[in-house]
């Protein structure tokens, strides 16, 4: 049975490409409003309102020891830390390529903009937990934040159900120089870091994926705190034509697909019997896959296959669509590559998994999801700091622009402007 919705997509209409393409990382309205109102309440409330949330939903609230991120370290199986530091080595390698240099300019003869960075000074990670581990979201988050100078670094991860936390993230957040753990989830985390409590230091940033309530608090905090990006259910697209290897695409469609049920996953071909040599594949290999339930639901309900004349529709469809992860097998990865402009994080070639760019290339798996792509990239140090502008005058050099002052602040009738300039000028 066909697990992809297969279509030819010069044969849809133009309602049925719209619908596609119409999509959104930020969540429904219940969840939106229910988001505000826990984030509301544990502003008003603090910490008995982050325990009551605890209680109801699960994901607990408590501040992990050194002992217990001593006792993970010391339990890990054989070759976990090394391989984190490797990863952490790889992020912060390409991390510290990235940090920004300040610029001074003189736009007009004594008139001086000088253009500074600073790093945040507290900085809180959201690691989704629970069901699922993700010690790579810490290397990707906690890293980078370190690289640019941020003082504090705090993670907040939730619970299993048993309370306990993945020993796997507590020995990531060592390795990548985490200050404080919290173990907290959901919505309530998040207004927590946003507003503080009796217990949590309240933090300048939060970064980080998380499930739909997380994404939906990371707004309602919005103002009050600053966020990397909402960021919805993990996707792919994979661009292939004949030449692709079917076991390769399948693989690769699943790679995403199984970090949960409303991921999407979509192949955009010119070749129509590829399709059928995937779903092949995707028939030989789900059922031996950990999460194979996970994934029939999410090929089921977000699994396309869309077939197009040639690759330039398919690249101008992958634009549109503005995928988080962007896989090319085609004859000539390279040339679609440079024309691909929609994506978060792009895999040129059969040697260019994604899993690899999830833990261990260097670069940031934390990406724009729902059709953000188009206009946000990947979390990168500058998420880290802030830009600020100082500006040094002379006198000369604001007689040089001070006719363009007083006239424009006249036309804006803010005659408080004109004469804050003016006024330096009036005893030379």
């Amino acid at each position: 049975m066909p697990r992809l919705r297969n279509v030819n997509y010069e044969a849809m209409t133009a309602a049925d490409r719209r619908l596609l393409l119409a999509r959104s990382a930020v969540p429904d309205r219940s969840v939106r409003d229910g988001a505000v109102a826990i984030c509301d309440d544990v502003a008003e409330r603090g910490d008995v309102a982050v325990s009551e949330y605890a209680e109801r939903f699960g994901g607990g609230f408590r501040r992990v020891t050194n002992a217990e991120v001593d006792a993970a370290c010391n339990a890990s199986p054989p070759g976990l830390i090394s391989a984190l530091e490797a990863a952490a080595g790889n992020v912060e390698a390409f991390h510290r390529a990235q940090l920004p240099r300040d610029l001074s300019v003189e736009t007009v003869e004594g008139v001086q903009i000088v253009r500074k960075w600073t790093p945040l000074r507290r900085v809180g990670a959201y690691v989704p937990g629970g069901k699922a581990a993700y010690p790579s979201t810490v290397i990707m988050t906690a890293v980078p934040a370190r690289v640019a100078g941020v003082e504090e670094v705090v993670v907040a991860s939730p619970a299993a159900d048993d309370g306990t936390v993945d020993p796997a993230v507590l020995a990531a957040c060592r390795v990548a120089g985490v200050d404080e753990i919290w173990v907290m989830g959901g919505a309530q985390a998040v207004a927590a870091l946003a507003y503080g409590t009796e217990t949590v230091r309240r933090v300048e940033k939060i970064v980080g994926p998380g499930s739909a309530w997380v994404t939906a608090a990371k707004l309602a905090v919005y103002g009050v705190c600053a966020i990397d990006l909402p960021a919805g259910p993990s996707e792919v697209l994979v661009i292939a034509d004949g030449s692709a290897d079917p076991r390769l695409v399948a693989v690769d469609l699943l790679c995403q697909a199984e970090h949960g049920p409303d991921s999407p996953a979509l192949l955009v071909t010119t070749s129509g019997r590829l399709v059928d040599e995937v779903e092949a594949e995707l028939d030989s290999i789900l059922p031996e896959l950990a999460r194979a339930s996970i994934l029939e639901q999410a090929l089921t309900d977000h699994g396309w296959a869309i077939t197009v004349a040639d690759l330039e529709t398919a690249v101008e469809f992958a634009n549109d669509y503005a995928g988080e992860h962007v896989t090319i097998m085609t004859e000539d990865p390279d040339s679609i590559a440079k024309a691909v402009t929609g994506a978060g994080s792009v895999y040129v070639g059969r040697w260019s998994p994604e899993s690899a760019g999830d833990y261990a290339t260097g670069a940031n798996h934390v990406l724009p999801t729902g059709g953000l792509a188009a206009a946000c990239g990947p979390l990168s140090v500058q998420d880290f700091g802030s830009w600020r502008q100082e500006q040094r005058l002379t006198e000369a050099g604001l007689g040089r622009i001070v006719d363009i002052i007083s006239t424009l602040a006249t036309a804006e009738g803010l005659t408080a402007h004109r004469l804050a300039a003016e006024t330096r000028l009036e005893n030379r």
